[in-house]
């Protein structure tokens, strides 16, 4: 049984308590929050118990924390939580800064724990049906990899300005997955980004609608899309053309419930926000996790893969400010090797 605490008892840490508490090999035993009210009500829910992250850290009884306090933190966290011993899970990004990422990664790998980062996309039933039949063979070599991520509204501008952009906070996940997809990272990035949404996110200085454009070293390519506003609900899906055929996986619907009649075809709209659509992936998520923790498994997401995701979102971010390609680091990207 892995015992577990909470770091963080927001809207996602709602979501990983109820992963927790779910499974039957993990149990969750405390939950800390800068809200100590917000700890303590989540805590009572799963009949745990509301600490500081600091008691959390320095009890010897818990064998793993998941991380999922503000990005600020997260660099800071992993590494006291390795060095206390602790097996972890952090959401993504590992940092806002690629060089605190590398630095955090450098002292993680040096206490030999287990760092996984939540990079729950991978673990989509579609998205890994996918990737399992690309990985068979099944449409010859990959040559033309597309993902579209669009949001149903936009955040806040509020959140906007502490969130590190476009690229390092929403595109980060479809960033990993086509490294993920490709089975490596491209050599350099070429983006444009512009802010037609929501004015407010433009004064905040980032942008709510791109393309970036990731080019592989041996022709490769792959294209993705965001953006901050599809009125019609969360829009989320891949398409990879091979040699031999196509992949596709597309959006999960409110309901597969269609109505064809003489003045066409209908049905329902994708589901409408992360929470709904992509439930099933954060429980196989901590499933995955639980199983590397407890019995050795290789570990499906790595601290070097949310590295590898950040030089990626670093490089767009310069490419989309100067409109030239960029490089993506190959120190951030070999500083495991």
């Amino acid at each position: 049984m892995l015992k577990v605490g909470l770091l963080g008892a927001g809207r996602i840490g709602q979501v990983h308590a109820k992963s927790i508490a779910a499974h039957p090999e993990s149990r969750l035993a405390a939950v800390s929050d800068v809200v100590m009210l917000a700890a303590e009500k989540l805590a009572a829910a799963y009949g745990a118990e509301a600490r500081t992250t600091e008691a959390i850290l320095a009890d010897p009884s818990i064998d793993a924390v998941l991380i999922a306090t503000s990005t600020d933190t997260h660099a800071d966290l992993i590494e006291a939580a390795t060095q206390a011993g602790k097996a972890v899970l952090c959401e993504k990004p590992v940092d806002l800064d690629l060089a605190r990422a590398v630095r955090c990664q450098a002292a993680a790998a040096r206490t030999g724990r287990p760092v996984m980062i939540g990079f729950n996309r991978r673990f989509d039933p579609n998205f890994a049906s996918l990737k399992a039949a690309f990985d068979a063979g099944e449409i010859g070599k990959g040559e033309l990899l597309s993902i579209t991520s669009f949001d149903p509204a936009p955040p806040p501008a509020s959140y906007v300005k502490v969130s590190g952009g476009l690229f390092r906070d929403m595109m980060i996940h479809d960033f990993d997955m086509a490294c993920w997809i490709m089975g490596g990272a491209p050599e350099k990035v070429t983006a444009v980004g512009s802010c037609i949404v929501d004015p407010e996110i433009g004064r905040a200085g980032d942008v709510d609608t791109a393309v970036v454009t990731l080019h592989f070293a041996d022709g490769r390519i792959a294209v993705i899309k965001n953006s901050r506003r599809a009125v019609y609900g969360y829009d989320q899906r891949i398409e990879l053309l091979g040699s031999d055929g196509l992949l596709s996986a597309g959006n999960v619907l409110e309901s597969t419930v269609s109505k064809a009649t003489a003045a066409g075809v209908t049905g329902a709209k994708p589901e409408f926000f992360f929470l709904e659509r992509y439930m099933r992936a954060y429980e196989a998520e901590w499933s995955a996790f639980v199983n590397a923790v407890l019995r050795g498994a290789p570990l499906p997401v790595s601290l070097q893969d949310g590295v590898n995701a950040l030089a990626l979102a670093e490089a767009a971010t310069e490419a989309a400010r100067t409109g030239q390609a960029v490089a993506v680091s190959r120190a951030a990207l070999e500083v495991a090797a």
